[in-house]
């Protein structure tokens, strides 16, 4: 192979997520790569909520499509944008080391802020977990990339914006992060902090790229996805896990609210590394049981269903 090609969305984060991952292809596989930038359904279309345009693969499925179409050997993705099932045909080859997973708050700390403050999120996830802690909080709908959003802060009179860590720290930005919130009080989204490389299956490119694997990386998103599967989640689906490697065992929180923050249920389970997705399919069948259920058909229903 001549030169790798890297299929990467065009904004500055996802430029800069797979840039790192050039850089550590080269000097593990001893070849020349080039970043190609593609466009997304997910960037294109800014004006309407994730949620509303169908939370299905909105900032992979192009990706994805130039993999199975031969006009990309490699596709970098941050594991959070994953939906449940990737296109037959290709394989998640690797999980570099996690970077923070946690949520950040800019422009405030939690405990900070007032009575009926306004705080941006495009999340489903992080505002019904927003509103669960704190239903006096105006949560305002933010979409855009980071730099939009933190303009946003300050053009549209928000107390504060949720962020994640990983992705201000690989801009740069670490130093605008007033909180790093615990996992205790925002759970973060299945795979956030996490690169996933995404290759055709049953090529050697998708072998040879076990170079780049973190093993308590890949265990851990693994459990989270597991979860995530069985609840078959999307961005329309306010759910949320966050596994970590603990000696010989992955230990998994997590959890599944509605959409609102009324109710929110959550579960924590333990298996064995070896046996990582037991843990979020365990994790699963106990949000079920204990109301997720209802939750899901809630959601599942019309619109304009009494």
């Amino acid at each position: 192979m001549a030169r790798l090609r890297i299929a990467t969305r065009g904004s500055a984060l996802a430029v800069a997520q797979s840039g790192l991952v050039a850089r550590a292809v080269e000097r593990a596989l001893g070849v020349e790569t080039e970043l190609v930038r593609i466009q997304t359904t997910g960037d294109r279309v800014k004006d309407r909520s994730l949620a509303a345009l169908g939370g299905k693969g909105l900032f992979v499925k192009e990706l994805e499509e130039a993999l199975l179409a031969g006009r990309a050997d490699l596709a970098v993705h941050s594991a959070k944008d994953l939906p449940a099932r990737i296109a037959p045909g290709l394989a998640l080859a690797a999980f570099p080391a996690r970077a923070d997973a946690r949520d950040a708050l800019v422009g405030a700390r939690f405990d900070a802020l007032r009575r009926g403050a306004r705080v941006g999120t495009g999340s489903l996830r992080r505002g019904a977990q927003l509103r669960f802690a704190r239903p006096d909080l105006d949560v305002v709908p933010l979409r855009g990339n980071v730099d939009t959003r933190l303009r946003k802060l300050a053009e549209e009179g928000l107390d504060a914006v949720v962020l994640a860590c990983a992705g201000l720290e690989r801009l740069g930005l670490a130093g605008r992060i007033d909180e790093r919130l615990d996992p205790a009080r925002l759970l973060p989204a299945v795979g956030q902090g996490t690169l996933a490389l995404e290759a055709r299956a049953g090529e050697a490119l998708a072998a040879d790229l076990a170079a780049l694997d973190c093993a308590a990386t890949r265990a851990a998103t693994l459990a989270e996805r597991a979860f995530l599967v069985r609840l078959s989640g999307d961005c329309t689906t306010p759910l949320a896990a966050f596994a970590r490697v603990e000696g010989g065992e992955v230990a998994l929180d997590a959890l599944l609210a509605s959409p609102g923050g009324e109710r929110l249920v959550r579960a924590a389970e333990r298996a064995p590394v070896a046996a990582a997705e037991e843990a979020g399919r365990r994790a699963a069948e106990a949000v079920l049981a204990r109301g997720g259920a209802e939750i899901l058909a809630a959601l599942a229903a019309p619109a304009s269903a009494p």
